[in-house]
């Protein structure tokens, strides 16, 4: 039987998620708030609403002026998309092998993709960047896509070959009775049963990519390759930054990510607590 909360420890349970919740958004509400503030009012009182008096919404006017800031979200959204869809389906592949299959070098196959974790990619960045001049990717969001995937699929191989292993032999077994080939198995049984876990590796995977300065810095510096970090950058100089319009580059980036993110918040919690409580 499975154990149950009792109402006392479910309200203490909320309450601590509420409190976590409050100081995980407590940044986001700062940065989103002063966006909204007059220069002057931001140093002023950094915490306090944006007023008649202090209102100003100068940053989001400069965001939209300088630069073009939808293009740099587009080629965001491009990059993070295709890579979490070239992630979660190559490394859903490789796990489901990984995890199915029993053939020599099995064990060393998983240690190899495993080093992914351990050792950054950022390590041959050198070596990227002339694989990427040797091909002729520079400055295209392809060069974006192809780090991305490759940064992500170990995670994604470690995590999804754990959940996998967990999914019944008998299932897969009547499905090849059935006449199911390894394609259908893996895509009609065996995915829909790892979607918690799925979702899980898409939050921790696409958070990095939208995040991330360094390779669109090095691979894609180009003005129609520029991602949303990337294009925020032109607002921070070595003696002046224009805060207004920076906070307002950050509030903005935060929506896409946030939309994401509640989006795959159910699973993501079912693929994190699978196996806490039996």
């Amino acid at each position: 039987m499975s154990a149950r909360m009792s109402p006392g420890r479910t309200i203490a349970a909320h309450a601590v998620l509420l409190a976590y919740t409050a100081v995980a958004l407590f940044p986001v509400f700062v940065i989103v708030v002063n966006s909204f503030k007059s220069r002057k009012a931001i140093f002023a009182d950094p915490l306090a609403l944006p007023l008649p008096g202090t209102f100003d919404p100068v940053g989001y006017e400069t965001v939209m002026k300088q630069g073009d800031f939808f293009l740099y979200f587009q080629n965001s959204l491009i990059v993070t998309c295709v890579s979490l869809f070239c992630v979660l389906l190559f490394g859903a592949m490789a796990a489901f092998a990984l995890s199915e299959y029993r053939f020599r070098g099995n064990t060393l196959m998983g240690l190899y993709l495993a080093l992914g974790i351990m050792i950054p990619i950022r390590l041959g960045t050198v070596a990227i960047l002339e694989i990427m001049v040797a091909s002729g990717l520079v400055n295209t969001l392809t060069a974006l896509i192809l780090v991305y995937t490759a940064q992500g699929l170990p995670l994604a191989v470690f995590i999804l070959s754990e959940f996998m292993k967990s999914v019944s032999d008998d299932l897969k077994n009547a499905g090849r009775i059935d006449g199911l080939s390894e394609y259908r198995i893996f895509f009609s049984l065996v995915l829909p049963l790892v979607r918690p876990a799925m979702a899980t590796v898409a939050v921790f995977t696409m958070i990095p990519i939208w995040n991330d300065l360094w390779f669109p810095l090095i691979l894609a510096p180009a003005e129609s390759t520029k991602t949303v970090t990337l294009g925020a950058q032109v607002f921070i100089g070595q003696f002046v930054t224009n805060w207004n319009a920076v906070l307002a580059a950050l509030s903005l980036a935060i929506v896409p990510v946030l939309v994401l993110y509640l989006i795959f918040s159910r699973q993501l919690i079912r693929g994190i607590t699978a196996g806490a409580v039996k």
